[in-house]
């Protein structure tokens, strides 16, 4: 009997990697379509919040159809719950908005290099925001490393020091505002997911933080770019236009429906490279999560140098290796902190 159970082990093992590995592409083919569609539509359209606004509608929509139909079960939350989880929601509309303004403003490898500062953001959270949490010795060794490795990124050969001030700020905003919403989140999203009558599994905390992004980010464009608007969108499609009458097959020359399906399609890889990522770290961890994600990086930075023609120098290119690698290994150092007080 011990061998007919060992093998059904085994027959239950072979799908779950398979569920996993397929999640894992998922989730980097996501990402990867997400900042390219991104980008394109930020080249097209100077209305980066409402873009970033864009994108968290179409999951909002995509949650509707799911609840509506009964293909998922709707999250029973109380108005209490929904409060309780309106400042995470702040703190996920910024990281979203930072960093779509950050991509927006540079290279998008750039803008990924300094986004692998975010566990730097992280462990000072951690110290600074009551319950204090401190990590191994090891782990702030690698945060130097990080730091390190972006620092490099920024030195031009021949020319010193050169940083996009606006992509860094607002990466860097973004990493903050990820940090705190990891740290004020954790505690709360566990005491809903483990009231299982809330229906609030990583799929539906996801959405319901999908929302509350969407609200937060629609007031940021109400009091920026809503008043400008027509005139912006106006301004992008006669220069499209314009771009066509000099070379209709130049990379400038674009009509409305480009900007729409780049911002929608921006907006549909980035509702489901989410829930793919959340779903792999229900499965694993956020150990495994992290070092994969920092993987991730290494893909974005790779295509979208080749796609839009963004050449990396020397110190660029062992820069990011040096920070991405340094975020690897700071995940690994971590787990191991992490494990003796598990007994």
């Amino acid at each position: 009997s011990t061998s007919s159970g060992h093998s059904r082990d085994l027959t239950m093992a072979i799908p779950e990697k398979v569920s996993l590995f397929l999640l894992v592409v998922a989730w980097y083919l996501g990402n990867t379509g997400y900042n390219i569609y991104n980008k394109k539509a930020l080249n097209l359209i100077h209305a980066h919040w409402t873009v970033a606004f864009a994108q968290l509608v179409v999951g909002v929509l995509w949650c509707i159809i799911m609840w509506g139909t009964g293909l998922r079960k709707a999250p029973r939350l109380t108005t209490k719950d929904w409060m309780s989880l309106a400042p995470i929601g702040l703190f996920a509309a910024a990281a979203h908005g930072g960093s779509v303004l950050a991509l927006g403003a540079g290279a998008v490898s750039f803008a990924q290099i300094v986004k692998a500062c975010e566990p730097v953001f992280a462990a000072v959270v951690a110290l600074l925001v009551p319950p204090v949490e401190t990590k191994p010795a090891l782990a702030y060794l690698m945060l130097l490393v990080i730091v390190g490795g972006v620092g490099l990124a920024c030195v031009k050969e021949g020319k010193g020091v050169e940083i996009n001030y606006f992509a860094f700020g607002w990466a860097s905003f973004a990493n903050l505002a990820a940090a705190l919403k990891g740290k004020l989140g954790k505690d709360k999203t566990h005491q809903l997911k483990a009231q299982k009558d809330k229906n609030m599994d990583s799929a539906n905390v996801y959405a319901v933080m999908n929302i509350l992004s969407a609200l937060w980010t629609l007031i940021v464009v109400l009091g920026t770019e809503a008043g400008g608007l027509k005139g912006t969108w106006e301004h992008a499609v006669a220069e499209g236009a314009a771009g066509c009458k000099k070379d209709p097959l130049g990379a400038k020359c674009f009509s409305a429906n480009d900007i729409i399906f780049n911002v929608v399609a921006s907006g549909v890889f980035y509702y489901l490279y989410n829930e793919f990522a959340f779903a792999f770290t229900a499965k694993v961890g956020p150990v495994t999560s992290s070092v994969l994600n920092t993987l991730k990086r290494v893909i974005i930075i790779v295509v979208t140098s080749i796609i839009f023609g963004e050449i990396m120098d020397k110190n660029a290119m062992i820069g990011s290796a040096v920070a991405i690698a340094g975020t690897m290994f700071y995940s690994l150092a971590e787990m191991q902190g992490a494990k003796p007080k598990a007994h």
